[in-house]
């Protein structure tokens, strides 16, 4: 194209796919979903991409890392759809979202550490607790127990001829973790393996490791996320804009090249 640039000449699937780092199928794929613009047609009809796909699909890299891809492909679709104001709230509250999962997993290893250091004093029958009692101490519905029994997570004892629930100090503390966990994120399947772990060692350990690894594993999404900002940034304000086609779309200060 005379009097072109290289970052104004349009790209073919083929050089968009090597540009990304994604297979020409895949880039075709992404295309239909929404998740980058659609394509303009050359009068041949093949696809011509330009900068605009470039950084969107850097971004979806950078967003499916940090969020999932199901979630990433949702966000960029609505966010190409959205006003600056409501773009930016929607980016915002994928921060929020993972500093919601660090902080219910730190909250979790405070609570399985303190569990796992209180001591173990003789038991009496004074200290075992109804549904009712130990439901109100959790914070949770008696309903709630009855199902973390169903799924094993919690084994009570039973008593009296009417088969009441009667929680004593090893059922509290199942009980206790199993509300650590869940509040964490874990499923029921998770859960149940914990405890599983925690019976058969006596001790917490195991759980307390995980979580540590959930935490690393956070740190890494919220990393990615971060490093997704500037062409979520760019993607934004090229949207605001207007949406030049084929214009420049800067990244950290540079043209794309």
């Amino acid at each position: 194209m005379e009097g072109s640039t290289p970052g104004d000449r349009p790209l073919t699937t083929a050089a968009l796919a090597g540009a990304s780092g994604y297979s020409p199928q895949q880039v075709r794929d992404l295309e239909r979903l929404g998740v980058i613009p659609p394509a303009a047609r050359a009068p041949n009809n093949y696809r011509r991409f330009d900068n605009r796909h470039v950084v969107a699909l850097r971004a979806y890299r950078g967003l499916a890392t940090a969020i999932g891809p199901v979630v990433a492909r949702r966000t960029l679709r609505e966010l190409r759809s959205l006003p600056l104001d409501e773009a930016a709230a929607v980016v915002s509250a994928l921060h929020v979202d993972l500093a919601r999962l660090r902080t219910q997993a730190l909250d979790a290893v405070a609570a399985l550490r303190a569990i796992s250091t209180e001591s173990d004093p003789a038991e009496t029958a004074a200290d075992a607790m109804s549904i009712g009692r130990l439901a109100e101490a959790l914070g949770l519905r008696t309903s709630t127990l009855r199902f973390w029994e169903r799924e094993g997570l919690v084994l009570p004892e039973r008593v009296t001829s009417y088969g009441a629930r009667r929680y004593p100090q090893h059922a509290i503390r199942e009980a206790r973790i199993t509300v650590a966990l869940r509040a964490a994120g874990y499923g029921i399947p998770a859960v149940r393996r914990t405890l599983d772990t925690v019976r058969a060692l006596g001790h917490v350990d195991g759980p307390v490791e995980a979580l540590q690894g959930r935490l690393a594993d956070i740190a890494r999404r919220t990393v990615a996320l971060v490093a997704a900002g500037a062409d979520v940034a760019a993607l934004i304000g090229e949207l605001e804009q207007g949406g030049q086609a084929g214009g420049q779309v800067p990244r950290n200060g540079n043209t794309i090249p």
